[in-house]
């Protein structure tokens, strides 16, 4: 079994804090890596689609109250919002009796009325943690392009072959579109929303344009908005935020906006395999927001991320805030002999980053210029991640 990165994280998370949310797409790995821990310590694990355990919790204080020496794993609690007030009297009780420690992992597919439900009734006793799919880091033993093609859904990118691997993607967009957006958000038409994010795959890695999409789609902009919104709280889509400060400088002000998984990127162009893709108009704009999210996931916790892009053409794919307030400029070339632009000189000139990179396809590092390094995603990734 592959090891997921944030297993350490959210085991100290349950040893500290009452209530722990993993939130992330559906088949992901929530269970499975919440099951792993549950087999560490005394834990039990109810399932929120079963009949029989949302039998269990018809009278949830009485049930969960003769279980308060458990960790106590619900899967898919957005399904039972009104546990959480529930949930909030056992451990404030739980408090009172001198417990502090995990009682409660929440597993959700980031639905925004569990994120609403347990912000207003678990504030100060929750955590939140998100889980992604597989990343460079924890796949570092599989070829890069396999997680680019694939994406990092562990169905997906363990298939036995490309085909089932796409089969699996075309079912996992069905599935969403047809039974499970609608338990998240109002009624939308699946082929509407379908559309939207065949869109988006076409734009990826693209400035945002509500307007221009509301259009496309024949709805007005409040309504495309409100779906972006959704596919961005399932933890499907992305908006990269634009870097902002008193330069004295034109800025581009739009966020970036692209499909988080590459693989799904490539079902939703009906791309089946590496070839189809290289000879895509897509390909570089999707291992480019590949490279992205894999490095924000990398330094998820640790930096911010974001891009810079002037009316002047000064341009950084994606720019990583620390806390000290140092800054790592990376550029991203799908090229084995990557040229730096002006445009990144440029827009390092108006910065002034401590660190600047080129992730490319190849294995080694080498400098491209007295302050510029050529390097792979995994090994960058890897500094991040280390911060």
């Amino acid at each position: 079994m592959i090891k997921r990165t944030l297993a350490t994280e959210l085991k100290a998370a349950v040893g500290y804090t009452p209530a722990v949310a993993l939130l992330g797409p559906r088949q992901v790995g929530k269970t499975t890596l919440a099951l792993e821990i549950g087999r560490q310590i005394n834990a039990l694990y109810l399932d929120l689609e079963s009949e029989q355990n949302r039998a269990k919790l018809a009278q949830p204080e009485l049930y969960l109250a003769d279980h308060q020496d458990k960790l106590v794993i619900i899967d898919e609690v957005h399904r039972a919002p009104g546990l959480f007030p529930v949930l909030r009297g056992l451990i404030d009780r739980a408090r009172r009796a001198g417990r502090t420690t995990g009682q409660y992992l929440l597993l959700g597919s980031a639905s925004p009325d569990l994120l609403k439900q347990s912000g207003e009734s678990l504030a100060g006793r929750i955590s939140y943690l998100e889980l992604a799919p597989f990343s460079v880091l924890e796949t570092p033993n599989l070829p890069t392009d396999e997680l680019w093609l694939r994406g990092g859904f562990p169905d997906s990118l363990l298939a036995a072959n490309a085909a089932r691997s796409l089969r699996w993607r075309q079912d996992f967009i069905r599935t969403y579109l047809e039974r499970d957006i609608p338990q998240f958000g109002p009624r939308i038409a699946a082929e509407t929303l379908r559309r939207f994010w065949g869109m988006l795959a076409h734009h990826q890695g693209g400035l945002l344009n509500i307007a221009q999409f509301a259009r496309n789609l024949g709805v007005d902009a409040k309504t495309a908005a409100a779906y972006l919104d959704l596919l961005a709280d399932l933890y499907l889509v992305r908006r990269l935020p634009a870097w902002h400060a008193n330069l004295g400088k034109r800025l581009v002000k739009s966020p970036k906006v692209y499909v988080r998984d590459s693989g799904l990127v490539h079902a939703l162009l009906a791309i089946p395999e590496k070839e189809t893709l290289l000879a895509h108009p897509v390909v570089g704009q999707s291992w480019e927001c590949m490279v992205m999210e894999n490095l924000l996931i990398a330094a998820a916790g640790k930096a911010q991320g974001y891009f810079y892009r002037t009316s002047g053409g000064a341009e950084i794919d994606l720019l990583l805030a620390w806390p000290d307030n140092s800054l790592w400029a990376v550029e991203i070339k799908r090229s084995l002999n990557p040229k730096v632009e002006r445009g990144f000189h440029a827009a390092c000139e108006d910065l002034a980053p401590a660190r600047k990179f080129v992730v490319y396809p190849g294995q080694e590092r080498y400098r491209m210029a007295h302050d510029i390094q050529a390097i792979s995603l995994l090994e960058l990734a890897t500094q991040v991640a280390e911060g």
